[in-house]
């Protein structure tokens, strides 16, 4: 199965979420808000890595309280998702972190609004229904959700029963979408893009649709989030054979400045991922 997952944008799109709201005490609040803007501002992808797991622990010991709530849950889910997508090379080590995400997001979805429990048990045909029932205040858990559930399906790739899931999530999406689409700059439009180009078009991919949804993201973000350029080259130039459009956007990358508020360090691995997919080039294309 090809690398279809976006890790630096789920490593953003977790910490953007584990601000104030996971703690009580205001003193708290600040202490981890800026905690979560020192890890978002380092452009040092390693020390992040090695200090994450401590950040990990902390949120099971909030977990594990008497009452979490939603949004502990999903800061929770997010963490756990990003670090075992991003950071973890061991597949039974990620597989096993990727589980405690999606189980806390099920979780967190489940308190947010009772008609978001068990979904992972639904048909297709019962959760395009029932995702009907949401509204714009779910779009935090829903997106929790459909993130945890990618980086569970990718870290699980080689069990078909948890890519036959993929639709589902699809369907989540595309209702996070029509909800509000500038949620987390437009990161549903960027997984809808990577989703559908996991096939060539002669298979049922949608390389169209995918485009739209690559430059609508990158339109939302304001250009800012370089790991965007670096999917739209990795999963639609290369799918189409498109080498122009492919050096052009990671030379593009490649030459931006990665320093911006909450965005250095996926910037910064995705100017590391832009330099390998460029070097790649001519054995590719």
């Amino acid at each position: 199965m090809k690398t279809w997952l976006l890790v630096p944008l789920i490593l953003a799109a977790l910490l953007a979420q584990g601000g104030c709201s996971l703690f009580i005490q205001p003193a708290v609040d600040r202490a981890s808000d800026n905690l979560t803007s020192a890890i978002l501002n380092q452009d040092d992808p390693d020390t992040v890595r090695d200090g994450a797991p401590a950040y990990l622990l902390l949120m099971d010991s909030l977990v594990e309280g008497p009452s979490p709530d939603p949004q502990t849950l999903q800061s929770a889910s997010s963490l756990y998702a990003a670090y075992a997508a991003v950071f973890v090379q061991d597949p039974d080590r990620a597989a096993r972190m990727s589980a405690r995400a999606l189980r806390y997001a099920a979780q967190a979805l489940c308190l947010t609004d009772a008609r978001g429990c068990d979904f992972e048990q639904l048909t297709f045909d019962e959760v395009t229904l029932r995702l009907q029932e949401f509204d714009q205040r779910d779009v935090p858990a829903l997106y929790t959700y459909s993130v945890a559930w990618l980086v569970y399906i990718r870290t699980h790739s080689d069990d078909w029963k948890a890519i036959a899931d993929l639709p589902k999530v699809e369907a989540l999406l595309e209702r996070i979408l029509s909800l509000d689409e500038t949620y987390e700059r437009g990161s549903a439009h960027l997984y809808l893009g990577i989703l559908k180009t996991l096939r060539p078009p002669a298979l049922g991919g949608e390389p169209e649709q995918a485009q739209i949804h690559f430059e609508r993201a990158d339109q939302l973000a304001d250009g800012k989030d370089l790991s965007i350029k670096v999917e739209y080259a990795r999963n639609y130039a290369r799918l189409l054979y498109d080498r122009e459009l492919h050096d052009r956007l990671l030379t593009e990358v490649i030459e931006s400045d990665p320093a911006y508020p909450r965005l250095t360090l996926t910037n910064t691995i995705a100017q590391q991922q832009a330099k390998e997919l460029l070097g790649s080039a001519d054995d590719y294309f």
